[in-house]
């Protein structure tokens, strides 16, 4: 157990600079949040819901981090700092990096049947700050999903998704091979593709205003040298 806890807290490490030792990382909400959590699900499990909830709210308490007992939770996530919300069905996979802000939201189907509602997120998944993953959807293996993104789809895997209604984009060769990248893009170098369209309709737009200038013009010089033309032929 205890080989398997410095495993979990070495993980941590790996993926966030901050702390100087494990001790530290034993103080992380995300730490507590998920330990917490494994006992819940065990009295999920166990059909003991009253306890299972007790546990569950002593730690969202705590940490303000909200996981449901009945999630089902693979090794070594990190959920850095917290206000993290993860439903009952939602199912998370080995090595999944969970900043801030992060929703595992579910659907309300009509006919009142819960069944699967929540999403699943896949080995090595990285989940931006604010990222909204909404509905029974799979995010595919070492995928990246961008700040403040909201997947509504599948996310294939090694894609990363940025923007509202996420959307696929472009990511180098170099950076996709890298084993973990912050916060889930390379913000530097990746454009939401909704802001990229607005630059190129503003880029028109100015394009369009100049040669209605120019024409402007040309229409007032025309207009002045015909005037002219009428008072030298008179």
């Amino acid at each position: 157990m205890f080989r398997d806890l410095g495993e979990y807290l070495d993980s941590i490490k790996a993926r966030d600079p901050a702390p100087r030792s494990r001790w530290e990382v034993l103080l992380y909400p995300g730490v507590l949040a998920v330990g917490l959590h494994r006992v819940a699900h065990w009295l999920f499990k166990g059909e003991l819901y009253f306890f299972a909830r007790l546990v569950n709210h002593f730690s969202r308490l705590f940490t303000a981090i909200d996981i449901h007992p009945g999630a089902k939770i693979g090794r070594h996530l990190f959920i850095d700092h917290g206000f993290s919300v993860i439903g009952e069905t939602a199912e998370i996979g080995d090595d999944v990096t969970i900043y801030q802000c992060v929703t595992l939201g579910g659907t309300n189907p009509a006919n009142g049947v819960g069944g699967k509602r929540h999403p699943t997120i896949e080995d090595d998944a990285i989940l931006g700050s604010g990222a909204q993953i909404l509905g029974p959807i799979i995010v595919g293996k070492r995928s990246r999903i961008g700040a403040n993104a909201v997947v509504t789809q599948d996310v294939p895997e090694g894609a990363t998704m940025v923007g509202v209604r996420a959307r696929p984009t472009l990511v180098q060769v170099e950076q996709y091979q890298e084993e973990f990248t912050p916060y889930g893009t390379p913000c530097s170098e990746v454009f939401d593709p909704s802001t990229q369209k607005l630059e190129i309709l503003q880029c028109e737009m100015e394009q369009l205003q100049k040669r209605i200038a120019a024409y402007a013009d040309g229409r007032e010089k025309a207009d002045d040298d015909a005037s002219e033309s009428k008072r030298d032929s008179a």
